[in-house]
């Protein structure tokens, strides 16, 4: 078996973290991965994998290949396209983590239309709302919040902005005195993000200037959609994703408030993160382009901000 084969076995193993899922990426026997994996580890002279019949881990010095390993296959396959005169085919499996909530109603689609235009791509995704290490974590790319990124390694760029707007029920409000401007939101009770993702205040735009408003925090939750499910309970107002809440708006379930009043950085930026190596696998860049396009029909076709 020739050193290169060696190494795409190798990457595949390393991405699928396991023998036989690789095998079945590259069309190949358990037996036949498990020679390349040996072929490679004799020539470095290094273990790369613990592997029993029931366990399988990576050791530190597979940590180390695996980047070089990746260039040198980038590299190959971009000077065999060279070559024969046509761009590198994207291939192999796509690591992606992304925010749940932030995501919805546009994860699905997509990867959908990724996979259309990428078939030779398989994707990993994962779904959270926990701050991650793209590179720790072994993601090829983030679509996430900027709380998320625990380290600076990553690279990143604005895919969208979601207008936050405020919202309630009607039977919150047959309870309660509908604010009619800012100031009237004191004393009320808000469901809301906890402090450490985002300040206990409101701050409004206004003719006067900016306005903040302290807000009554009784229930926080990291998770927009537990706090949308509590709001529609009738326990309060929330500030959420328009895009979170448009249905049940429709449908008269929830009730916006204070419309004509701007919240001063009053969105949910989604950001697309990935490794910030110079050669970026044909892959990663490949959904690079394909999630800025997607997200700009998406921005140009509801006309939500989305700058910076």
């Amino acid at each position: 078996m020739d050193y290169i084969e060696s190494l795409r076995i190798f990457r595949a193993v390393f991405e699928a973290k396991s023998f036989r899922r690789a095998g079945d990426m590259l069309g190949l026997t358990p037996p036949a991965v498990s020679r390349g994996i040996s072929t490679l580890e004799r020539r470095l002279g290094t273990r790369l994998f613990n592997r029993t019949t029931r366990q399988f881990s990576l050791m530190e010095s597979a940590e180390r290949v695996y980047d070089r390993c990746c260039r040198i296959l980038d590299d190959l396959a971009t000077l065999e396209a060279q070559i024969c005169g046509e761009a590198p085919v994207p291939t192999g499996l796509l690591r992606v983590v992304a925010h749940t909530t932030a995501t919805i109603n546009r994860l699905g689609p997509l990867m959908a239309d990724f996979k259309r235009q990428y078939p030779g791509v398989s994707l990993d995704v994962t779904l959270t709302e926990r701050p991650v290490d793209l590179v720790g974590d072994g993601f090829d790319l983030g679509i996430v919040l900027p709380f998320m990124l625990s380290t600076d390694r990553a690279a990143t760029r604005v895919l969208e902005r979601i207008p936050l707007v405020l919202v309630t029920t009607k039977e919150y409000l047959a309870h309660h005195r509908r604010p009619e401007k800012p100031e009237d939101l004191s004393g009320h009770t808000f469901v809301a993000m906890p402090p450490a993702l985002r300040k206990p205040t409101l701050t409004f735009r206004t003719e006067r200037g900016d306005v903040a408003i302290p807000i009554k925090l009784d229930v926080v939750s990291n998770s927009p959609l537990f706090n949308q499910e509590l709001v529609s309970l009738g326990y309060g107002i929330g500030a959420l994703p328009v895009s979170l809440i448009e249905s049940a708006v429709e449908e008269g379930r929830l009730v916006r408030l204070l419309d004509d009043f701007e919240i001063k950085d009053g969105w949910v930026e989604i950001r697309l993160a990935y490794g910030s190596r110079a050669v970026l696998s044909s892959k990663v860049r490949a959904f690079i382009d394909h999630a800025s396009v997607f997200f700009d029909k998406l921005t140009h076709d509801v006309g939500h901000p989305n700058s910076g």
